[in-house]
């Protein structure tokens, strides 16, 4: 069945060359704005031929380094410093980052679940559709930068996923690898139907993800690996001159293989980790804690890791309900590449 055009529109022209800042203007109507919109910020910088690197963040709203790190870009990069097209979208979900959460304030949808979107569904469906029909056709590459938010910490890495097509699969962890995170990943998602990267991937595009942290604030360590990671990102397709910055010490290639690697919680209550993020686990240690917060008097339940890896991303508030997911173990491998 087709669809009817997006209501999106973009004040920028994508086909003009120099620099554009500008807004895709999505219409709402809300008690607070009876005839308003959602301005989406979108930055387009054209120079010339060459391919389309499409950049983005904010898919959640609390999760600050990669929001934080393309709206410097979009300040500080130069026309005459692109070969090709960079369209930068630092802020994909504007009404859950103006409410400082995960999720839309307008619906409560979650853009990263809502893809491929839906031009006649709510605010978030047709934000995720706008990207879907409109954005990621026009580019040939495409970063999406994402941390952990207010309830995750995780170890700084970039990410690509297994895909049927083994060309693209290759090009993706590539693009992954040159991120220079000091860790780049194989990621296996819990359930990738709706996510943007699946959207992305799905129109054969080459797409990397990245998790950059989390706790819903940003660290200057941080925040240099999500700077130099954008940069690393645009060079090998020939977007921007220079060398790849590597990260500080050896790179280290972790793979996750499938969802055992997610240690969720089977219990609500106070959460005690037993290992740091970075820190090797094996199979059978004890890996967490979980407190009993309505007595006194009860042992606490014990977690146990149930494979060998390194603790990749831990659940950031000590407080825990069933279902959250409390620790993500990932195995070391001496390659990424099958």
């Amino acid at each position: 069945m087709s669809k009817r055009p997006s209501p999106v529109s973009p004040t920028v022209d994508f086909d003009a060359d120099g620099i554009q800042h500008g807004f895709l203007k999505l219409p709402i109507s809300t008690d607070e704005s009876a005839w308003g919109a959602v301005m989406i910020p979108i930055t387009v910088i054209n120079n010339g031929a060459g391919p389309t690197a499409l950049l983005t963040a904010g898919n959640h709203g609390d999760e600050y380094e990669g929001i934080t790190a393309l709206l410097k870009l979009s300040n500080t990069l130069r026309a005459e410093d692109v070969r090709g097209r960079v369209i930068i979208v630092p802020i994909m979900n504007v009404p859950a980052a103006t409410a400082g959460k995960r999720t839309s304030g307008l619906d409560g949808g979650n853009l990263n679940r809502s893809f491929p979107g839906n031009p006649d569904g709510g605010v978030t469906e047709q934000i995720a559709d706008y990207f879907t029909r409109e954005l990621v056709p026009m580019c040939d590459v495409a970063l999406d930068l994402h941390s952990g938010g207010r309830t995750l910490d995780i170890l700084p890495f970039a990410a690509a996923h297994r895909l049927d097509d083994r060309t693209q699969e290759a090009q993706s962890l590539a693009g992954a690898v040159s991120f220079g995170a000091p860790v780049a990943m194989m990621m296996f998602e819990l359930d990738a139907t709706k996510l943007y990267d699946t959207a992305v991937e799905s129109q054969g595009k080459t797409f990397v993800t990245t998790e950059l942290g989390g706790g819903g604030t940003t660290t200057p360590e941080r925040m240099a690996i999500a700077e130099r990671g954008v940069r690393n990102f645009l060079i090998p397709y020939g977007l921007i001159e220079g060398q790849l910055e590597s990260p500080a010490g050896q790179q280290v290639y972790v793979d996750m293989p499938d969802a055992s690697c997610y240690v969720q919680s089977e219990h609500s209550g106070l959460l005690e980790l037993s290992f740091a993020l970075g820190e090797t686990v094996r199979r059978g240690d004890v890996i967490a804690r979980i407190y009993d917060m309505t007595r006194t008097g009860s042992e606490p339940i014990v977690y146990h890791a149930q494979r060998d890896g390194v603790l990749v991303a831990r659940r950031f508030p000590a407080q825990v309900n069933m279902g959250d997911t409390i620790a993500v173990i990932a195995e070391v491998v001496d390659s990424l590449e099958r």
